[in-house]
């Protein structure tokens, strides 16, 4: 029998699940629920339902996992713990120093329910901390470096977007070339925040807006560009619209570390990611992990769990078998 799948609002991660839903054999979508009129809400899967997010305790029990796409800052830490009374979740809440205090509030609640939750899905976090644990695991004497880019970062051009003037903008987050040679160098270096990234920004400005003084307070902004070596560009909409539509990204994971009774011998792993749609592979990797949390509270658990808690057989369709023959 297909998983049945809900998706609980419907931006560019919602749309991402629901092609990555589609593209998963043993799952269907069910009902999408949103905070607009759901009269306005055009999905693209048949026989699924777009709902009203205050209808979704009605579809208690015929759901199996709950997809939460909210946004990591206000929306998640209310929706989570809450609809985790209800169902089985998953979310990809990725502000990092709040996880802690996320999960807690999730395990309660799902303890609590007798439901399962699996929180921060994602690539960074999700896929890149993963790789994190098992490059330290790995290689104990080591230093860890992660690098952000080429692409776009969509709470930076939104704090473009705020600066008065500016009509409309995006954001690129960039690695520094020689930083990442270093390190796959075996270097080591020590780098600090603007030795390791750049911003590139792309600005539509008001008619008549002042320029210079848009360049200022993008370039002097706190915890957003101030420590960082930071190019703003002046662009027509136009160009805005034909370069910069796509909401591309990727990174960098490395551990360089050493072995050896004497740790002679040096190592470099490295992870990277290239990817077109930052929402559409983040939407894969959250389908693949609601699979396994399925599965698990098939099997009887509870409470709230994260990427390390996941066997790696869980996320796959294939069984253990097959998984055996082909990819072991």
């Amino acid at each position: 029998m297909d998983m049945k799948v809900g998706i609980y609002g419907y931006g560019n991660l919602g749309r991402g699940i629901e092609c990555a839903v589609k593209n998963s054999n043993d799952m269907e979508l069910v009902a999408v629920f949103t905070r607009r009129d759901p009269s306005t809400v055009k999905i693209q899967t048949e026989g699924a339902k777009v709902y009203s997010a205050a209808d979704v305790a009605d579809f208690q029990g015929k759901i199996d996992v709950m997809i939460i796409c909210g946004g990591s800052a206000t929306d998640l830490p209310k929706q989570t713990p809450e609809l985790a009374k209800m169902f089985n979740v998953i979310d990809s809440f990725d502000t990092h120093a709040r996880i802690p205090e996320h999960f807690a509030n999730v395990e309660k609640s799902a303890k609590e329910s007798g439901h399962i939750a699996l929180i921060s899905a994602g690539w960074d976090p999700g896929m890149f901390s993963l790789n994190r644990l098992y490059a330290n695991a790995i290689l104990p004497n080591g230093n860890d470096y992660t690098f952000w880019g080429k692409g776009v970062s969509q709470g930076h051009s939104d704090a473009i977007r705020r600066v008065k003037g500016v009509k409309n903008g995006k954001q690129y987050t960039i690695p520094v070339e020689s930083a990442l040679t270093a390190v796959r160098n075996g270097e080591n270096p020590e780098l600090t925040t603007r030795q390791k990234h750049i911003r590139e920004c792309f600005v539509v400005a008001e008619d008549g807006a002042d320029l210079a003084a848009i360049e200022k307070e993008i370039k002097e902004m706190p915890n957003y560009f101030a420590d960082y070596d930071t190019t703003v560009h002046f662009i027509t909409e136009e160009e805005l619209e034909k370069n910069h539509s796509g909401i591309p990204h990727g990174g960098f994971v490395f551990r360089t570390g050493s072995t050896g009774w004497n740790n002679e011998h040096k190592h470099v792993i490295e992870y990277s990611l290239k990817l077109d749609s930052n929402p559409e592979f983040t939407a894969s990797v959250i389908v693949a992990y609601a699979r396994a949390i399925n599965r698990l509270h098939i099997e009887g658990a509870l409470g709230c769990k994260t990427v390390f808690d996941i066997a790696p057989a869980y996320l796959s369709p294939l069984s253990g078998e097959e998984l055996r023959a082909h990819m072991l």
